[in-house]
């Protein structure tokens, strides 16, 4: 048995640390995010009609077309033929697959993704300058709402466009540091 003090567990970020880190390169800051909750919603056989017409009412929007994201405080972005990824605010949300699963019903399979992705957000300018140096998206014309899934650093990775001044780069949380390495060095090469 365990003989563990009370309040010894304490979570870690994807970096290991206690806070989320923050680093600033140049004109551009590098953030990791550990506040976002994730789930996965992929459409059923024959329901797809079905479960994009769900996920529109969830977000406030048009479910996200081929390389978009788009929605509001819920907000989803497009991942595969008929699938999506959904964003929400953790505080609010941590339950968030459940939720999903009883709004979509049988009509989509759900599937809980917080902690296996970690996130890093780059804002300031001229990231595509960084972005460049690691994947083949076409970041320079990119203008917000856009997003790929494309290698970074070997790593499967889905990169998001907010708006010109803030992208979001979300990889497999098990090479958080790799990822998060590779940023910082594109970044201090390109700015």
């Amino acid at each position: 048995m365990h003989d563990l003090k009370p309040h010894t567990l304490t979570p870690l970020t994807p970096l290991g640390g206690t806070a989320p880190r923050v680093d600033t390169i140049g004109p551009v800051t590098v953030t990791e995010v550990i506040d976002v909750a994730l789930a996965s919603v992929a459409a059923r056989l024959g329901s797809e009609d079905a479960t994009r017409a769900t996920l529109t009412d969830i977000i406030g929007e048009a479910a996200p077309a081929p390389s978009r994201h788009g929605g509001g405080t819920l907000s989803a972005f497009w991942t595969g033929l008929d699938q999506w990824m959904v964003e929400a605010p953790f505080d609010t949300h941590e339950e968030l697959a459940r939720t999903l699963t009883e709004k979509f019903g049988d009509t989509a399979s759900i599937t809980e993704q917080t902690d296996a992705w970690c996130r890093f957000d780059l804002t300031g300018d001229d990231l595509p300058r960084a972005l460049e140096l690691l994947c083949n998206a076409d970041t320079e014309s990119w203008t917000g709402g856009e997003v790929q899934r494309c290698t970074l650093e070997h790593l499967g990775c889905f990169v998001l466009c907010r708006n010109p001044a803030h992208f979001s780069v979300i990889g497999p949380r098990s090479s958080a540091g790799s990822l998060h390495h590779a940023l910082e060095t594109a970044c201090r090469s390109a700015l």
